[in-house]
C-alpha cells in the first residue's frame, strides 16, 4: 500500500513592504528619472555625433526613446501592488527606449527584494532580449554600426553587469527588510512574554494573599459565628460572662477587618504597587500555635496537643524547621480547626506532631464526627481550605490526605519535607 508523502513545513510568508512616506517616494522617483534622463541625453548625444543617414528617423527615434520612457515612469506606482509585471512591462519597453532603463531599474529592485529566483529570471531573461533589441534594431542609426560587434559585447556586458548590480541590491534590501522585521517579532514576542510573567507574578501574588484572606478570615469569622451562637442558644449566662463574649466577639471582629483591610489594600492596588513592603505582617509559623489552640478553645472547640512524637518529646524541636513548612504546618492546622468548628461544634480535636529532622514533619488534626443534630447555624463554606492545604503541600514537596477512618473520626494529616 502506497504511503503518502511526508507533509512539509509550511514556508514562511516573506514580511510585507513597509509603508513608503512622501519623501521615500519622491526620491525613488526622481533617482529614477534621472538615471533614464542622463542615459536619453547619452543616446541622443550618440544619434546625432554624426551625420545622420536619415534625419526624420533619427528625430523618430529619439522622441519614442522619451514617450517610452515618460510611460514607464507612469507604471512604477503599480509596482508594488504587481511587481512582476511592472517589472517585465518596464524591462520590454528598455527594447525600445533608453530611458525606460531608469525605471526599468527601479522596478526591477522592488520585485528583487521579494528574493523569488524564478521572479528574477523571468525579469533578467526579458532584459537581456530587451538590450539586444535596442542594440541591433534601434541603433544601428548611429555610430554603432562603424564600431562593429566590440562596441555591442561591450553594451551587452554592461547591461548585463547592470542587471546583476540591481538584483544584488534588491536581494540586499529584501534581506534587511526581512532580518528587521524578524528582530521587531522578537522584541515584540519578548515584550509580550515579560508582560505574561509580570502579570502572572501579580496574579499568583494576588493568589497568595487571596489564600492568606482565606485562612485567616475563615479563622476568624468562624469563632465570631460560635461566640455568637453561644450567646443566642445560651439563657444561663450572667451579665458579666454576656459581658465577657460580646467582648470577645468585638476583639474578634475588629482583627478580622483589620487583616481584611489589609488584604483588600493590596488588591485594590495599581498593578505597578502589587510589591511586597517591609510593613507586611509577619505570616505565623508553629510558633504560635499555643495562641491557635487558644482560639479554638474559647470558641468551645478544645484541642489537646501530643508532642510525643517529636524528638525529646518537646514542641522546641520545631525551631530548627524551614519557615516555609513551619508556615504551612501552621496554616493546615488552622484549616482543620475552623472546619471542626464549622461541622463538628463542641467535638473535641486531637492535634498530634512528629517526625524528626532528615525525615518529615507528620501534623494530624482528628475530631469526632457528630451524629444526629449538629450546630444550630453551621458557618457556611465553600469546600476549597482543604484543596488549598494540600496545594500548598504539594508545593514544599509534601502531601495531605483528609477524610473520615473506621473509627468515626476525621483526619487531616499533611506530611513535610523536614530537612536535616
Amino acid at each position: 500500500m502506497p504511503t503518502a508523502p511526508p507533509a512539509t513545513a509550511p514556508v514562511a510568508a516573506p514580511p510585507p513592504p513597509p509603508r513608503l512616506g512622501p519623501w521615500s517616494r519622491t526620491w525613488r522617483y526622481l533617482a529614477a528619472v534621472g538615471f533614464g534622463l542622463v542615459l536619453w541625453l547619452v543616446v541622443v548625444s550618440d544619434l546625432t555625433a554624426t551625420e545622420p543617414v536619415d534625419e526624420a528617423r533619427v528625430g523618430g527615434v529619439i522622441l519614442l526613446d522619451l514617450a517610452v520612457g515618460v510611460a514607464t515612469i507612469g507604471l512604477l506606482p503599480l509596482r508594488r501592488r504587481y511587481p512582476l509585471l511592472i517589472a517585465v512591462l518596464t524591462s520590454a519597453a528598455t527594447a525600445f527606449s533608453g530611458f525606460a532603463v531608469g525605471p526599468a531599474v527601479l522596478a526591477t529592485v522592488s520585485l528583487s527584494t521579494r528574493r523569488r529566483w524564478r521572479e528574477v529570471l523571468v525579469v533578467g531573461g526579458v532584459w537581456v532580449a530587451s538590450g539586444i533589441v535596442y542594440e541591433f534594431w534601434q541603433l544601428d542609426a548611429g555610430s554603432v554600426a562603424e564600431l562593429g560587434p566590440v562596441f555591442t559585447l561591450i553594451a551587452f556586458g554592461a547591461s548585463l553587469l547592470l542587471l546583476a548590480l540591481v538584483v544584488a541590491t534588491g536581494f540586499y534590501i529584501g534581506a534587511r527588510r526581512e532580518l528587521l522585521h524578524t528582530l521587531r517579532q522578537r522584541a515584540e514576542a519578548a515584550e509580550r512574554a515579560q508582560e505574561s510573567r509580570a502579570a502572572e507574578a501579580r496574579h499568583a501574588e494576588r493568589t497568595r494573599i487571596a489564600r492568606e484572606m482565606h485562612d485567616v478570615l475563615a479563622h476568624r469569622i468562624s469563632l465570631v459565628a460560635m461566640q455568637a451562637g453561644g450567646l443566642a442558644y445560651r439563657e444561663d449566662l450572667t451579665r458579666a460572662q454576656i459581658t465577657a463574649s460580646a467582648e470577645t466577639i468585638r476583639d474578634s471582629a475588629h482583627r478580622a477587618l483589620g487583616e481584611l483591610r489589609e488584604v483588600l489594600g493590596v488588591l485594590r492596588a495599581d498593578d505597578e504597587t502589587v510589591v511586597p513592603t517591609e510593613h507586611e505582617a509577619p505570616q505565623p509559623t508553629l510558633a504560635e500555635l499555643p495562641a491557635l489552640l487558644a482560639d479554638a478553645d474559647e470558641a468551645g472547640t478544645p484541642a489537646r496537643l501530643d508532642v510525643a512524637g517529636l524528638p525529646g518529646g518537646d514542641r522546641a524541636a520545631l525551631a530548627g524547621l524551614p519557615e516555609t513548612a513551619s508556615r504551612t504546618a501552621f496554616r493546615v492546622l488552622q484549616e482543620a480547626l475552623t472546619n471542626a468548628r464549622k461541622h463538628a461544634p463542641g467535638q473535641e480535636v486531637r492535634v498530634r506532631l512528629a517526625g524528626a529532622p532528615g525525615e518529615r514533619l507528620l501534623v494530624e488534626a482528628r475530631n469526632a464526627v457528630p451524629v444526629g443534630v449538629a450546630a444550630a447555624s453551621p458557618a457556611p463554606g465553600a469546600g476549597l481550605g482543604l484543596i488549598g492545604a494540600a496545594e500548598r503541600a504539594e508545593l514544599l514537596g509534601g502531601s495531605l490526605e483528609h477524610g473520615v477512618e473506621r473509627d468515626g473520626r476525621f483526619a487531616v494529616r499533611v506530611w513535610l519535607p523536614w530537612p536535616s
